[in-house]
């Protein structure tokens, strides 16, 4: 990955998304010696402009920024970073430095995903999806059709709203579904992309 660092006076934009959620976490910036780092720790470092130093993500709140990819635009002056992060990314306390609210669109399908992920781990009888997923695998499967069948009934017999209702409720339970057998959305977005 040849950078342009000569455009920005040794610095490039680092636009720093949310791997799984897609979500734009905050902008920071990044030298040779930054980008090199970050490849060799697999945590986001970025350079301070006002300290005039290194400084990786979280090393004092311990929010880190854990790499998963890098790219550089078409004009190889500025990046793109994926990671996963541990806790808030914002000092302000917030998941984004670009407002408090969480993963949007099909983005927050993922984030559903992790907060099923969790409930695997929580008492059955304080969590409906705890329940579904502590259950036998029969029950969080019998649910998926019976929320097909209802999605295809509303369509064809109920208002939008009702469609949009049941068609929510689907694609939860098949969320489920996937969490009781350990599989992940991202298998399913592969096989769709495999597909196209």
């Amino acid at each position: 990955m040849k950078i342009d660092f000569e455009k920005g006076g040794g610095l490039a934009p680092a636009i720093v998304q949310d791997a799984d959620t897609l979500q734009v976490l905050m902008l920071g910036y990044m030298n040779a010696e930054s980008v090199s780092k970050t490849n060799a720790t697999g945590l986001v470092t970025f350079y301070s402009r006002s300290r005039k130093t290194l400084w990786t993500k979280g090393e004092t709140s311990g929010n880190t920024l854990a790499l998963v990819s890098m790219i550089v635009d078409c004009d190889r002056d500025t990046l793109l970073v994926k990671a996963k992060p541990t806790g808030p990314t914002c000092h302000e306390g917030t998941v984004s430095c670009f407002g408090s609210e969480g993963a949007e669109g099909v983005g927050f399908l993922s984030y559903l995903e992790t907060l099923i992920e969790g409930r695997k781990t929580a008492d059955p009888e304080s969590s409906y999806t705890a329940q579904l997923l502590h259950g036998p695998l029969r029950r969080a499967a019998q649910k998926v059709g019976e929320e097909g069948v209802e999605t295809a009934l509303a369509a064809v017999a109920e208002t939008d709203d009702k469609l949009v209702s049941e068609a929510a409720d689907l694609i939860y339970h098949t969320l489920v579904l996937l969490a009781a057998k350990d599989l992940k959305l991202d298998a399913v977005v592969a096989e769709l992309k495999r597909r196209h």
